[in-house]
This record gives structure tokens, C-alpha cells and sequence, in this order.
């Protein structure tokens, strides 16, 4: 065997032994994020899927009304109901009379045609008293049952897997043949709740960047001692409940709160004449800046504090003014953590509920405040996926237009 040929197999094995070496260690290092990324499964992503997995998804018709479910699927949603149809229903309303579920079977035919609620739960009671032929005794105890849109509401609500949550969304309907039409113009809200959240979360960024670049630069250019000082007092809010401070807020911006009071003993207005600062889009942009105003800060002090002092210094002895060398040396080098400050302050703001429920009023409500009302009052958490899952994407494409034009490589927190 000649000594190349030793060469070669010693540099083989050597190289399999240095693979199997890379691998135990990249197992080792995978074992220790093992459990990081069951917790994160489990108790973040696995819950929004599921939660988002009910705007499409609502077997409360179907799987409680299965007879009616199957004759409606035959149904052209235009002829007149058959006696067929009738005697499912029939059916399906005594199993559903009996196991008290028939409530639910109501409120999921009434999110598609207001008013059929009482409609099934006073027949429901009266049920067991129906007899054959149904076409018409059922309609003598509640003659809306002729009505043929009652039937189609129920044809739409019988889809187990439906767009129709995700319609509604976005103000649109989706009829009993499939097709998506545009929603009664008294029912468009959501578009314009969409369109306030994004115009007020913009607005909240923009002042919390004109606030907090002032705030961070005096952070970090002032002595060690006073900066310390001005960071305790930007960090002091986080140790106050938002709650507290949004009700401070309240105090503060009513007709004879402090705000007001200041203005009429400047002269900005008079006593009889004072502003409405509160349970309005004003409101909730004050106190959600206030509130969010330490996202914004902290960002940029972090980055501001990397950046050496000899930079600024070079250009002035190079003759550039006070100004330009701010400008053109100082403030480029601050664009990651106002790239980071932004997107931390938008991303949180567009999620905000509590405050605007407390000070917005009817026009600084958000689209996260009608998320909430579906959950908590309505129950309709179907809608309140469905929303949860286009707030979702625009964040998305918002952030990859922010990638495809900023980058998010040049975003820093320090």
C-alpha cells in the first residue's frame, strides 16, 4: 500500500469522524432548544391556528341539524321548500328542543338573518304539538317559516367550513348560492374600524418618533449622572399599571380636568368654550403616545449610545455646520433604532383595546375593541377569528413592505 493511498483513507476517516462529531454537536445544541420550542408550540402557535382555524370553520348548524343539513345541501336556494325539507327540520328541532341546544342552532341562523332567534325558540317549545303534513302546520304556528329567506339563511348556515366569517370581515356577505356580495350599507363597519386602527397606530408612531428622538438624544449626550436620572423618569411609567394610567388620562383631558383648566387660565379659551379632549380619536391618541412613548425611546437611546461623539466632532473641524453634521453624520447612523422603535411601536398599537375603550369613545374606538366585544359580550368568536386573521395579515404585509423598502437587517435594538 503506497503512502498515498494511506493518505486517503486517514483524510476519509478522518473526515467521518469529524461529520459525526458536527452532528452529535448540532444534536446537543438541538436538544437544548427542544424544550423552548415545545413551550412556544404549545402555548403560542398551536392556540392562534386553532383560533384562526374558526374563521373558516362552524359545525353549530350542521352537526346539531344533520337531517336539514342534508336536504338543504340538495336545495337550489330559489324553489320553494318541499314537505321533505319541513320534516327534517321538524325532526332535527325536537332532538335539539330536547338536548337544549336548540339556542345555539338560533344564534348561528341569526348571524345570517337578524330576527330568525325568537323565530326557532318559540317553535321549539311548541314543537312537540306539530303534525304531519309539516309544510303546513308548521307555518301555522309561526308564518315566517314561508318566508324563503329564513331557509336560505339556514342553507348558508348549515357550511361546516365557510369564507363567510372572513366576508363579513370585510364587509361582505356571503349568500346562500355561493356567491359574496357586498354588505347592507348600515352593516359597514369593519372596513372603517380596519382603516381608523391603521391611521391611528401610524399616527401614534409618528408621535412617538417626534417626541422620543429629543428624549433619547438628550439620554445619550447628557453626563452619566442627569441621563440616569432622565432614564428613570422614561422607565418610571412602566411600573405604573396601564389601567392607572389611562384613568390618570381620563382626569386629566375631561371638560374640567387639568388640560382644560390650564387653557382657560392661559387664555387659549374661555370657561363656556372648552375643548373636547376626551372619548374621541384626540383622546386616544394622547394617551396611547403617553403609553407607548418608552417603546420608542429606549430603541433609539440604545443605538444613540454606540454611536461615537468623534464622528460629529470630525465633521465640524472639517467645517460643516451644527446642522449638517447632525444631519448628514449623526442621523443616518440613528436609522436602525428608529427602524426598531417604529416597528415596536406600530406592531404593539395596532393590538391596543384597553385604552381606546376607556377614552376613545364612538370614534376612537379600534378594530381590537369589536374583537374583544365578539368575544366577551357577542360570543361570536368565529367573527372575531376572522378578524383577528385580516388584522393579521396586514401586519404582515405591512412589515414586508417595510422589509422589501427599509430592511429589516438594518433594524437594531442596540
Amino acid at each position: 500500500m503506497t503512502e498515498t493511498t494511506v493518505a486517503t483513507i486517514d483524510d476519509k476517516l478522518l473526515t467521518k469522524r469529524l461529520g459525526k462529531a458536527m452532528f452529535r454537536s448540532r444534536l446537543r445544541a438541538f436538544m437544548l432548544v427542544v424544550p423552548v420550542l415545545l413551550f412556544l408550540l404549545l402555548s403560542f402557535v398551536i392556540p392562534i391556528l386553532s383560533f384562526l382555524l374558526q374563521g373558516i370553520s362552524d359545525d353549530t348548524f350542521s352537526s346539531r341539524m344533520p337531517k336539514t343539513t342534508m336536504v338543504l345541501s340538495e336545495w337550489d336556494a330559489v324553489s320553494e321548500p318541499t314537505e321533505e325539507m319541513y320534516a327534517a327540520l321538524v325532526a332535527d328541532l325536537k332532538v335539539v328542543r330536547a338536548n337544549k341546544t336548540i339556542g345555539k342552532v338560533a344564534t348561528r341562523v341569526n348571524r345570517d338573518k337578524p330576527g330568525t332567534r325568537s323565530l326557532f325558540t318559540s317553535t321549539g317549545r311548541k314543537i312537540a304539538k306539530i303534525e304531519p303534513p309539516y309544510k303546513e302546520s308548521l307555518p301555522g304556528i309561526k308564518k315566517k317559516w314561508q318566508d324563503i329567506e329564513v331557509w336560505q339563511a339556514m342553507k348558508t348556515a348549515s357550511r361546516k367550513y365557510t369564507p363567510g366569517y372572513y366576508a363579513a370581515a370585510l364587509d361582505l356577505k356571503l349568500t346562500s348560492d355561493g356567491s359574496i356580495v357586498r354588505q347592507d350599507e348600515n352593516r359597514r363597519i369593519h372596513l372603517t374600524l380596519m382603516t381608523r386602527t391603521l391611521q391611528i397606530s401610524f399616527l401614534v408612531t409618528i408621535f412617538c418618533l417626534l417626541l422620543g428622538y429629543p428624549i433619547a438624544y438628550l439620554l445619550a449626550t447628557l453626563p452619566v449622572r442627569s441621563s440616569n436620572l432622565l432614564l428613570i423618569l422614561v422607565l418610571l411609567p412602566f411600573w405604573t399599571s396601564i389601567l392607572v394610567r389611562t384613568t390618570a388620562w381620563i382626569a386629566m383631558l375631561q371638560s374640567q380636568g387639568v388640560v382644560n383648566d390650564l387653557l382657560v387660565y392661559f387664555g387659549v379659551t374661555d370657561d363656556g368654550t372648552r375643548y373636547s379632549l376626551i372619548y374621541n380619536k384626540l383622546g386616544t391618541l394622547i394617551a396611547m403616545t403617553h403609553i407607548l412613548l418608552p417603546f420608542m425611546i429606549l430603541p433609539l437611546y440604545s443605538v444613540m449610545k454606540g454611536i461615537p461623539p468623534s464622528y460629529v466632532r470630525a465633521a465640524k473641524s472639517l467645517g460643516a455646520s451644527n446642522w449638517t453634521a447632525f444631519w448628514r453624520v449623526y442621523a443616518p447612523q440613528t436609522i436602525p433604532g428608529i427602524g426598531a422603535g417604529a416597528i415596536l411601536v406600530f406592531i404593539v398599537a395596532i393590538g391596543y383595546y384597553i385604552t381606546p375603550a376607556l377614552v376613545g369613545g364612538q370614534e376612537g374606538t379600534m378594530i381590537s375593541n369589536t374583537i374583544d366585544d365578539h368575544m366577551r359580550k357577542s360570543l361570536n368568536w368565529n367573527l372575531a377569528a376572522a378578524l383577528g386573521g385580516v388584522l393579521m395579515i396586514v401586519v404582515l404585509f405591512l412589515y414586508w413592505i417595510y422589509d422589501r423598502f427599509v430592511g429589516i437587517d438594518n433594524m437594531k435594538l442596540g
